[in-house]
Order: C-alpha cells, then sequence, then structure tokens
C-alpha cells in the first residue's frame, strides 16, 4: 500500500520529479520527463507496479530526522537501528541533461544493516524490461550495472552492492559502518544509444545544492510567513521545465480528491492558468528570468490559429492529451480509475484567456517589453475572446457537467480586454482601444446585471444562479472591484455561510449541486483559503487573515509540500502533490499579509 500523502517528498532535475516515501521507497518517478511514461508506479497500485526502496533492513528502524539540505530539493533522511544510525541523501543532479537519481548512504554510528528492493516497470506498470548484470564499459575497473531494457527505454543501475534477482524483482542486503559511504545511481537514457558514464556523486551533489541556493537566495525570507514564501517559490521552480519553460500542475496523476472516489485525474501538464498565475508569483519576487521563459513557452504552444487555443499543452507545448484509463492500476488506496491524459483539454474555458493577458499584464509592469509576436498574438487572442463573447463554457474548475455562464469566466472576459486597453492606454502599444473599452464596459454590465444576486446580496457561481463560488474571490484580484467594495463583502459573507466548513477552511462549491457532472463530495480545496486569507488582508480583516493564514500554513507537511486539497477531519492530504495551485496562493496570501502590493491592477469600478 502507498504511503500517506503526505508522507512523500519531492526531487527535481528540472524535468522531473519523483516522490519519495518517508519509509525510503520511491514509489512515482516518470522518465525522462513529468509527463513521460512512469518506471515506478507503486504510488497508484503496490510495489509490484515498480518502486525503489532503500531503507534500514531491521523492521524497528525509525526516521528520527528528514530535510531538505538548506534551500533545496536534497533530501536527506536519518535512520536509528538497534545497531547504529545512517544517512540517507537523496537528490537528481541538475543541469547535465541527463535523467539521474542518486542515492547515497552514509554510516553515521555502528553499522546499520541496508535493504534495496527494486522493481523497473515502464510505461506505467504495463512492461516487465529484460535486465541483466553487465560490466561497465564506460568505467575505469569495468565494474557491473544493472542494465534494464524495453522498447526505446532502458535504465541503469550502479552501485557497490547490486541487488540480485528474485523473480521479478531484484533485491539484496549489505552493511554501513561508520565513516563508510555507499552509492547508489539510477540513470535513464534512450535504449538505442550507449550507457552514459557515472556522474561523480561528490560533484553533482555540490553542483545540485548551488543551484538551489543560489536560485533561492534571490528570495527574500522575511516576515512571519517567509519561509513557507520560499519553499513554495521553490515547488514552483522545481515544476518547471529546465529547457522548455513549461510549467506543470503537479508531478502527479491520479491521487484522489475524494479518497476511494472517482475525482482523480492527471496534472502532469502545463494549464495556461495555473503558469499565468505562477508567473504572477515568480514576478512579485523578482524572478523575470523565469517569467520571460514561460513568455516564450507560452508564445510557442500558442502559435499558430488563436482558435486552436486549448486550455492545456504537454511540457513541450504537445497538443494530444487524450484521456485514457489504465484499468490494470488499482489506484491510491483504490481510489478508480487511474487516468492519463486529461478530457479537459478539449474543453472550452472562457476565463483562461484573461489569466494569460493578465499575467503578460503584469510582466509588462514588471518592466518586461513586447516584441513583435508576443503582442500580435495578444491582440489575436482577444479577437478570439470576442468571437465567442456569447457562448457558455466549462469553467474555472472543468466541469463535466453542462456548460454555463460562470460569472468568473466572465470576469476574465473582461480582464482580457483591460488587459488590452491597459497595454495601449498606459504601455503605448498599438490596437484597437475603443473597441476593446466598448467590449470591456458591455461584459462589466452584464456580469453587474446577471451574476450578482440581489437577494443573496452576493456574486453567484452562473448568472442567474443561488449558489456561490469560492473564484469569485478572484474578482478584485484582477481590479474589477476593490476588496472592500460592497458588492465583494457581501459576496464574501455568503461564502462564509456557504462554502466555510466547520474546521475554518474554504469549499470551491458545493459538488451536491451537480453543477460539476461528478459524484459529490471532496474535500477543501487549499488554494480557495488562501484566496480568502488574501481578500480578508485587503479589506482590513487581519485578524482573520492572519487566524486562517496561520491554519494554512500548519498544513504543508514536514518539508512544507503542499497537495491540492485537504482532510481537516482525517489530517491527511488528498489531490496531486505537490500541487503548484496550492503554493503560488500561499505566495499570493502571505504577499497580502506582508503588504506586497508592486504589480497589483488598480479595480476600474
Amino acid at each position: 500500500m502507498a504511503a500517506p500523502i503526505e508522507d512523500y517528498a519531492l526531487l527535481s532535475d528540472l524535468h522531473t520529479g519523483p516522490l519519495v516515501s518517508r519509509q525510503g521507497s520511491v514509489d512515482w518517478l516518470c522518465f525522462p520527463r513529468f509527463d513521460s511514461p512512469s518506471v515506478f508506479a507503486a504510488l497508484l497500485g503496490s510495489e509490484e507496479h515498480g518502486r525503489w526502496l532503500l531503507a534500514p533492513s531491521p523492521p524497528e528502524a525509525v526516521v528520527i530526522d528528514r530535510h531538505y539540505v538548506d534551500s533545496t530539493f536534497v533530501l536527506q533522511t536519518t535512520w536509528q537501528t538497534d545497531t547504529g544510525r545512517v544517512l540517507v541523501t537523496e537528490f537528481m543532479p541538475v543541469g547535465d541533461r541527463r535523467s539521474r537519481l542518486v542515492r547515497r548512504v552514509t554510516g553515521l554510528s555502528g553499522t546499520v544493516l541496508m535493504r534495496q528492493e527494486i522493481r523497473i516497470r515502464p510505461q506505467y506498470a504495463t512492461v516487465l524490461p529484460w535486465v541483466s548484470r553487465v560490466l561497465d564499459s564506460a568505467a575505469v575497473r569495468g565494474a557491473e550495472i544493472l542494465l534494464a531494457m524495453s522498447g526505446p527505454d532502458a535504465l541503469a543501475l550502479r552501485g557497490d552492492y547490486l541487488p540480485m534477482a528474485e523473480g521479478h524483482r531484484h533485491a539484496g542486503e549489505f552493511t554501513v559502518a561508520q565513516g563508510q559511504t555507499v552509492d547508489f545511481e539510477l540513470t535513464w537514457f534512450p535504449s538505442h544509444e550507449d550507457v552514459p558514464a557515472a556522474v561523480n556523486v561528490d560533484d553533482a551533489l555540490e553542483l545540485a545544492v548551488d543551484y538551489w541556493t543560489t536560485w533561492a537566495g534571490n528570495c527574500r525570507d522575511d516576515g512571519r510567513y517567509g519561509g513557507a514564501v520560499k519553499r513554495s517559490l521553490l515547488v514552483l521552480r522545481a515544476l518547471t521545465h529546465y529547457e522548455t519553460g513549461g510549467i506543470v500542475a503537479a508531478p502527479t496523476t491520479s491521487l484522489p480528491e475524494d479518497f476511494g472516489g472517482t475525482r482523480n485525474w492527471d496534472y502532469r501538464y502545463c494549464w495556461l492558468r495555473d503558469a499565468s498565475l505562477t508567473l504572477e508569483a515568480m514576478l512579485t519576487h523578482g524572478y523575470e528570468t523565469e517569467a520571460l521563459k514561460w513568455r516564450n513557452w507560452l508564445l510557442r504552444a500558442l502559435a499558430g490559429d488563436p482558435e486552436d487555443l486549448q486550455i492545456m499543452y504537454g511540457v513541450g507545448g504537445e497538443r494530444d492529451l487524450a484521456e485514457k484509463e489504465l484499468p490494470h492500476l488499482p489506484g491510491y488506496r483504490n481510489a478508480r480509475p487511474v487516468r492519463i491524459g486529461n478530457a479537459a483539454v478539449a474543453q472550452y474555458q472562457a476565463d483562461v484567456v484573461g489569466e494569460v493577458m493578465v499575467a503578460l499584464e503584469r510582466l509588462r509592469l514588471a518592466g518586461g517589453k513586447e516584441d513583435h509576436f508576443s503582442w500580435a498574438l495578444q491582440r489575436a487572442l482577444l479577437g478570439s475572446v470576442e468571437n465567442h463573447l456569447d457562448d457558455k463554457d466549462f469553467g474555472l474548475w472543468e466541469v463535466r457537467g453542462d456548460a454555463q455562464y460562470f460569472t468568473h469566466s466572465r470576469v476574465m472576459m473582461w480582464a482580457a480586454f483591460d488587459s488590452g486597453v491597459r497595454a495601449v492606454r498606459d504601455h503605448g502599444l498599438p490596437g484597437p482601444v475603443e473597441h476593446w473599452e466598448r467590449l470591456r464596459e458591455r461584459l462589466s454590465a452584464e456580469v453587474m446585471d446577471l451574476g450578482f444576486n440581489r437577494d443573496l446580496n452576493s456574486f453567484t457561481q452562473t448568472y442567474g444562479g443561488q449558489q456561490t463560488d469560492a473564484a469569485l474571490l478572484a474578482l478584485p484580484q484582477v481590479g474589477f472591484l476593490a476588496y472592500d467594495d460592497e458588492h465583494m463583502l457581501g459576496t464574501v459573507a455568503q461564502l462564509e455561510k456557504e462554502l466555510l466548513t466547520a474546521e475554518g477552511l474554504l469549499l470551491r462549491y458545493r459538488t451536491e449541486t451537480g453543477v460539476d457532472g461528478l459524484e459529490p463530495g471532496e474535500h477543501p480545496f487549499l488554494a480557495c483559503s488562501f484566496w480568502l486569507v488574501e481578500q480578508y488582508a485587503r479589506s482590513g480583516r487581519r485578524t482573520d487573515a492572519g487566524n486562517l493564514m496561520d491554519m494554512l500554513v500548519g498544513l504543508p507537511n514536514d518539508l512544507g509540500l503542499l497537495s491540492e486539497e485537504y482532510s481537516m477531519k482525517d489530517k491527511r492530504m488528498a489531490g496531486n502533490f505537490p500541487q503548484a495551485f496550492s503554493h503560488l496562493t500561499l505566495v499570493r496570501a502571505a504577499d497580502a499579509m506582508h503588504g506586497v502590493d508592486r504589480l497589483s491592477l488598480q479595480p476600474r469600478h
């Protein structure tokens, strides 16, 4: 059985992101990219579906400490047994364009018997590879390697104590004494190529620590929530592909929003919305280089007819993300189905262009310059928004029910034109500004007339509806209204009445209404509660903001990682992990608490 979601640690080489359990098992790993097929999938089943265990053999062994080295994704775990202590250091080398996972065991005291088990199961555990022990032609003394081959994929395991074949796995034990170091390296490479040379572990470790600490050194960590902000920004960086600049929503698929339920989705892709919001968080904290790289990824992904716009893409800008179920995988603790791909790719979500345009406006405010291609593309995107001005959509939450006029989506269409107007009026870019202003005002009047329920004194999820939606907290974030506008204050009161749980976290919406076309039931979506902190802080409710924020920053695991949702009743994380949306909204909430407001859009109403 997979470990609790909160027991996992993320590693990253800015190409992929394996998850390592507190028990020393790599239960999820996709090589060579975030969205590649997995080679270890025990997270969604059992050890038979692939894992790599490295831990003390005695059953009484306990973890007495686990942490990242400084501001890095170099994981260190200290184990205690009756006979001694060992330190396991795990990391992925950064920058060598090789897909490697390195695990080092160092004896701290006494002697410890270690156990290693590895089951390599490529292609989401559908393939049993051919595994053999061969001489390492790249090694000076001709040491052996464990070589696994299957179709286009090959993996090489190096180490002083290679495990032996035991049925369809390889396993073995070895002893580590005080002062002794034992290294293992797992390398993926295309099967038609030669086995890459081994990495120098000392050098690679030093370079990895140096990369992450240098990157994090540009982030301030002052203020009450400075540490949580820094780790969140590091997570956002870790989920960004080094070469393409694409930002994945999470490194996992099908971790359930409802334990044992069917709300299991693949998040290993680049949502324009999530990436746009990540860009804003990065910009606010001075990471303009990363923002510009994301903009270039965006331009490449969207190049072509704006009518072909998708809401998400592969890491390299791929479009074919058809959803498929994997019935051979039983799912995380039997939550079925396991899905790869995402059917939402074919949805029309009217808010997406607005998210992109707002992010690019903030990039301009930060000093980013448009070129002939980027501004021309934005103008074309606004033309596409106009073409769909009367169309219903499936909304921010990607409902699988009927299309609706979602109030949040209509506001984001307003925000798209507002950003176009700002580009012309404030930055001197060419465009039909009077026409965009008319469309903006039409949408503004429409939202106030149809999206605000005067009986409830609140904006509603859909035009003419009776229910609220936490997405409405985004209205002041894009400048549609002020945070303390009476319409927003009334909406917040209704959100508190309708969606605030007894434990104090905010639901997205009421799933029992059937609006999403799925069986009801999910846990609070953490981003919504962080949005509420931002709303409280920006509208003068500092005590409420502080109380909620203090609760929320107590929810990450011991490594500072957040999932998509959280069950306060069970004290368990739910949904894909770690989740970019949760971390970027933590940054926004902390900025609101710290009074950071450098790139805000002033309200138009």
